[in-house]
């Protein structure tokens, strides 16, 4: 896969925008909703292991209701509320009682996503993210009674979104925590006010920047060491070595951290080299030579193809 910004990476999925629309608070139909054997979600069968690509069987009347229905409540940890995030692996299905299409799976994209619970996720969902913990699954019928009022008549006639959510957990915190220490790169200059604060990076320098790919640990976390293939959720603040133009931050970004696969060529190679063995919780300043960032070409009309790029990244979480 073409390696993408980091920006590009800390959008909301595509196919989860897509499937759900962008209603789910006021106007919407949301007092139809069932989670009760009685709804229309339990007149599908879903099949397959738990955090594994399901399977699902439709009935030939296609529901334009909509509706959920909890499977497995799942144990881990605490169930998503409004206003935070919930990081899930999410199958969709357009069920128009013939073809019954796939719209899309984050098990054939590579890892789960982080999903931010606002608006943007209609009220159905989030009353399944509502009843269902880290390990659990819940299926959900998303019709066109689920979007604002003015979208309704613009929706397809006979046809719903049928989702099967599995919820694998809640990140808990925003920043990496504990004692910081001085990565003791010249050239380079990191704060770390503490808690959730955002750190700053200074890149300013008539340094010579390294040639090779320098990783040097600022916080050192507790958790277990990052494994290639696994998907992490990062705050991260970007650099040009000598200048110090930010070109990319997800602290400037809301301070919403983002997730992508790790060790796969999801992303540039620095990173991928970089990040693999970082024990959950750290820190960590990365420089990273052309030849393991973007390459002769650069990107985009900042990052030219010398440049050298310094990257402070916390590692939040890793799934």
């Amino acid at each position: 896969m073409r390696r993408r910004s980091l920006a590009v990476l800390a959008s909301v999925p595509l196919l989860f925008a897509a499937a759900c629309g962008s209603g789910g608070g006021a106007g919407t139909a949301s007092g139809t909703a069932s989670s009760s054997p009685a709804g229309a979600a339990p007149a599908l069968k879903v099949t397959g292991a738990a955090n594994a690509k399901p399977t699902v069987a439709f009935p030939a009347k296609v529901v334009e209701t909509s509706s959920y229905q909890v499977i497995t409540p799942g144990t881990v940890g605490a169930a998503a509320k409004d206003g935070g995030s919930v990081v899930a692996n999410f199958t969709v299905y357009t069920w128009d009682g013939k073809e019954n299409k796939l719209a899309g799976s984050t098990y054939d994209e590579g890892g789960p996503q982080l999903i931010m619970m606002n608006e943007q996720v209609p009220a159905i969902l989030r009353k399944g993210f509502a009843e269902t913990k880290g390990g659990g699954r819940f299926l959900s019928v998303v019709g066109k009674d689920a979007l604002p009022a003015e979208q309704q008549a613009q929706a397809p006639a006979g046809q719903s979104q049928v989702f099967v959510v599995d919820v694998v957990g809640v990140p808990e915190g925003k920043a990496a925590q504990g004692k910081a220490s001085d990565p003791g790169v010249k050239g380079v200059e990191v704060e770390n006010p503490g808690g959730d604060a955002a750190p700053k990076l200074t890149t300013k320098t008539k340094e010579k920047a390294p040639k090779e790919l320098v990783v040097k640990t600022v916080i050192k976390g507790t958790g277990p060491e990052v494994k290639s293939g696994q998907s992490i959720l990062v705050q991260y603040a970007g650099k040009i070595w000598g200048s110090d133009l930010e070109f990319d931050s997800s602290w400037a970004r809301g301070a919403e951290p983002i997730m992508f696969q790790i060790g796969t060529g999801k992303v540039i190679k620095g990173w991928d080299q970089g990040l693999v063995g970082v024990p959950v919780g750290s820190r960590v300043l990365l420089s990273i030579p052309p030849d393991l960032g973007y390459g002769k070409q650069g990107s985009g009309d900042k990052i030219k193809g010398t440049d050298t790029l310094v990257f402070l990244v916390d590692v939040v979480a890793a799934y």
